[in-house]
């Protein structure tokens, strides 16, 4: 048989994280692969700096290319042109829009999801925490309507899904009724290490979006009084700023060396949000550095209560206060914790990513086993039904 001929498609690529490091995991596997997304940013995504990356009609609108969540409106139209008439298989990669891209019956379209889109299926706990208007919010729910419809159409032409968790599965059962293969992403232990020079702070890392409710952490570490340190930018740095006090650090970006030193010096690495999956916890414990998080979503998937950190059940000063002086109480073990995080290397998810994808090549197109004639309409029964 030929080497079937593979395109990888993401929703954009404008900012290196979590679901940027599952696009180069996929290109490192499959480097001749063209990379499609609606919008890019090279400047500030160096390492697809060697990949053949193709564009939509989207990069050629500045204001839109710098507010992808503007682009939403256009981006299931953007995705539909692509040309993916020449591929045998196409793998997206998809929190947002890029599963509904348009293929041919021949071609096998593998989806690996991070979560269904949020803003489509859980659209009061989106809009309750973004940062809109509330005219705009009342404004959203017309057009939010019918990209969810637009969502479960493009589901349908998925031949095969991934969830990045069993959190992400749940979702895809629920609201798209198919099955999904689970593949945890790819974390990139190698750049981590064990460090004996421990700090006294407590670090948080990600976008200051509402989100990710740093805010909560600025109000319960402003009532401790402990040092904290969090790395990350984004439009609600300003006004946390303002209101943090004097033990509270804003580090801004920083590159991949210093994050690696603030994991392994911190005391613990802090996760107040809930996250789909949640690949800095992870990261954190590569250091051999606990965490707390709050006891929801992916991080129930990956954080072990006692052996690689603590939970705290609500969301709000009372609950994370009571599990940062709970977390006290612990004796963790650094190496113990770094072993648990290896289990989740690169490495391990672009083997099960490639097997996966290959034995799902090799089976598809399913085979007709049999042609009944009922009544004069010919139904096929298949073997992989």
């Amino acid at each position: 048989m030929k080497t079937p001929r593979v395109a990888i498609v993401c929703d954009w690529l404008t900012n290196f994280a979590g679901a940027e490091r599952v696009i180069l995991a996929m290109h490192e596997i499959w480097p001749e692969a063209p990379i499609y997304t609606t919008i890019y940013r090279p400047d500030r995504m160096p390492q697809f700096a060697k990949a053949e990356v193709k564009t939509s009609f989207i990069q050629k609108l500045p204001y839109f290319r710098n507010k992808q969540q503007v682009a939403i409106v256009f981006m299931p139209v953007a995705v539909e042109q692509f040309d993916l008439s020449k591929y045998d298989i196409v793998i997206s990669s998809s929190h947002s829009i890029a599963h509904g891209v348009i293929t041919k019956p021949e071609t096998m379209h593998v989806c690996y999801k991070h979560f269904p889109m949020r803003y489509a299926w859980e659209t009061h706990s989106y809009l309750d925490s973004a940062a809109f208007p509330s005219f705009l919010k009342k404004w959203a729910w017309g057009p939010i309507s019918k990209l969810r419809l637009w969502d479960k159409l493009a589901a349908d032409r998925v031949d095969q899904f991934i969830s990045n968790s069993q959190n992400t599965a749940n979702r895809i059962e629920k609201y798209y009724r198919r099955e999904s293969k689970i593949i945890n992403p790819p974390v990139d232990t190698v750049r981590f290490e064990i460090t004996k020079e421990r700090g006294n702070y407590f670090l948080a890392l990600g976008r200051l979006v509402a989100q990710k409710k740093m805010d909560l952490l600025v109000e319960t570490f402003n009532e401790l009084g402990l040092p904290l340190k969090i790395v990350g930018i984004g439009p609600e740095e300003a006004a946390l700023k303002k209101k943090a006090k004097a033990n509270i650090e804003f580090l801004g970006y920083v590159d991949d060396a210093t994050s690696a030193k603030l994991y392994a010096e911190a005391r613990a690495y802090l996760m107040p949000q809930e996250e789909d999956f949640g690949i800095t916890p992870l990261e954190a414990m590569a250091a051999g550095t606990p965490v707390v998080a709050f006891g929801k979503g992916g991080a129930l998937e990956t954080v072990i209560h006692g052996k690689t950190g603590t939970f705290f059940d609500k969301q709000n000063k009372e609950s994370l206060k009571e599990a940062i002086t709970d977390f006290a109480k612990y004796s963790f073990d650094a190496e113990e914790i770094r072993a648990h995080a290896l289990k989740y290397d690169t490495e391990i998810f672009k083997k099960k990513i490639k097997d996966y994808v290959e034995g799902a090549w090799s089976a598809y197109p399913p085979k007709p086993v049999g042609v009944t004639d009922l009544g004069g309409h010919i139904k096929k029964r298949y073997e992989n039904d």
